[in-house]
């Protein structure tokens, strides 16, 4: 053994052994398949081949100045060589496919792709490999933007879009010449489905031709804002003024004009079609002091959405203030019950002064039929009541009362003793004036009112 050792070609032949030893093992662990009779015993390396699809490509040109079609967006591949690096470059695709048409001028060309960055020791075979581009300067116009909803039926009830505002509502077009003169329109699209408020939103755009086909062209900006109003069931309705404060003292306002005289309302229907006003409308008197201009704002009432405008513009004009006493004017009584009859206990007579203040036009046509005072009874019960006296009367008119409230006494019709109220009035110092105008009057009582004897005393009263 030690001679062999000591033999140098013996060394060399036994490392020569181990090496084919080695190579045998280790390619037999990456391809264990078993070996056919009369096979070389050793192993040669295996090759693999594949095809990989949808491999996009990459066009080459100036395009600053010019627009290229006829690329095709992708190609199919087909790669072949050792099975460990086809395994690779399937996984990572780490090469290029590209048409270069840098040289090229304007017109149809034949442009013949190419791969590049492929693997080493792998063939590609690109499908297609030739493609015909047309080159054309690059052209650009300027278009507006529509707007098109859909699912408009199935906004929420009541509710309609109106015109949407576009921003920008023009946008810059830029490809070949013969694609821009085949543009018909560019659409920003809305969704309506369920909608019951304005919409504000970004859109992308969409190029189109006449037969509704998408252009393969570059927009700037690619989206836009949107704005879409949304309207709701409205009604125009009228609006009361409430006025506050008072006014210097010396004149009197000569005419109030609103401007407008209506506002719209939006709101559900139900709620619109209980309404037919709007109160709470505030003019502020303390801030009349001479022909005025103010704008007076306008309450949202309850379950409104929204009004329309929301303040109005009341035109003041004032003038040198009169006054007009006005005596023996009747008070009426509202809201009394069927079963209850009233009686005045003071002023005995349902009569009293006011004192009437305006322009000086104003007080010359009043006159004291155009005057209705009433005292409201209609929450009270059997009993005695002091009751506050209104008036209503002609626009721009104020009134000063000798008195603001009257005592007036309720009693149930069904009461035990039905002569008491009529001998309250009999113990009143009026009540001998009260009955010769009775007399006087009884046939024409009688034919108006058909009542009782003192329900005719009471009316006859009203009429001293």
């Amino acid at each position: 053994m030690d001679k062999i050792l000591n033999n140098r070609w013996a060394v060399k032949f036994l490392a020569l052994v181990f090496a084919l030893l080695l190579y045998v093992a280790v390619n037999t662990a990456q391809a264990p398949s078993p070996k056919k009779i009369g096979e070389s015993f050793f192993p040669t390396s295996t090759t693999d081949e594949a095809t990989l699809t949808d491999i996009p490509v990459k066009a080459y040109y100036d395009d600053e100045n010019y627009v290229v079609t006829g690329v095709p967006e992708t190609v199919n591949v087909t790669i072949k060589g050792p099975t460990s690096t086809v395994k690779t470059v399937r996984q990572t695709k780490n090469f290029e496919i590209y048409a270069d048409m840098q040289n090229l001028t304007t017109g149809t060309h034949k442009v013949e792709l190419k791969a590049r960055d492929v693997s080493k020791g792998i063939t590609l075979t690109i499908n297609p490999s030739v493609t015909t581009v047309t080159i054309q300067e690059k052209t650009t116009a300027e278009f507006p933007v529509e707007t098109e909803f859909y699912n408009q039926n199935k906004i929420k009830d009541g509710y309609s879009p109106e015109q949407p505002i576009v921003n920008p509502k023009n946008v810059t077009v830029t490809g070949s010449k013969d694609v821009i003169d085949k543009i018909s329109v560019i659409k920003a699209f809305v969704n309506l489905e369920d909608v019951d408020q304005q919409i504000q939103k970004e859109a992308k755009l969409t190029v189109y031709d006449s037969s509704g086909n998408e252009l393969p062209v570059e927009v700037s900006p690619s989206v836009v804002d949107i704005t879409v109003p949304i309207t709701s069931p409205s009604k125009k309705v009228p609006f009361k003024v409430e006025r506050t404060g008072n006014l210097p003292d010396g004149i009197s306002i000569s005419s109030i004009e609103a401007s407008p005289s209506e506002v719209t309302v939006y709101g559900s229907q139900k709620v619109l079609d209980a309404l037919d006003f709007i109160d709470g409308v505030k003019l502020d008197l303390n801030k009349i002091k001479d022909d005025a201009e103010i704008d007076v704002d306008i309450p949202l009432p309850d379950g409104v959405k929204k009004v329309s405008p929301e303040t109005v513009k009341m035109k003041i004009k004032v003038a040198t203030a009169e006054e007009k006493k006005i005596d023996n004017v009747p008070i009426s009584v509202v809201g009394l019950s069927k079963d209850l009859t009233a009686d005045f206990v003071s002023p005995s007579s349902g009569r009293f002064t006011l004192t009437a203040k305006g322009t000086k036009n104003a007080i010359n046509k009043l006159k004291a039929s155009d005057i209705e005072a009433y005292i409201n009874v209609g929450d009270l019960n059997e009993g005695t009541h002091e009751v506050k006296v209104q008036v209503n009367g002609p626009q721009n008119v104020t009134w000063t009362l000798s008195r603001s409230e009257v005592k007036v006494k309720l009693t149930s019709t069904d009461s035990d003793d039905p002569s008491a109220s009529t001998q309250d009035r009999k113990d009143s110092p009026d009540h001998n004036e009260q009955e010769e105008k009775s007399k006087e009057d009884s046939t024409q009582d009688k034919a108006k009112k058909g009542s009782s004897q003192r329900q005719r005393m009471k009316e006859d009263t009203k009429e001293d």
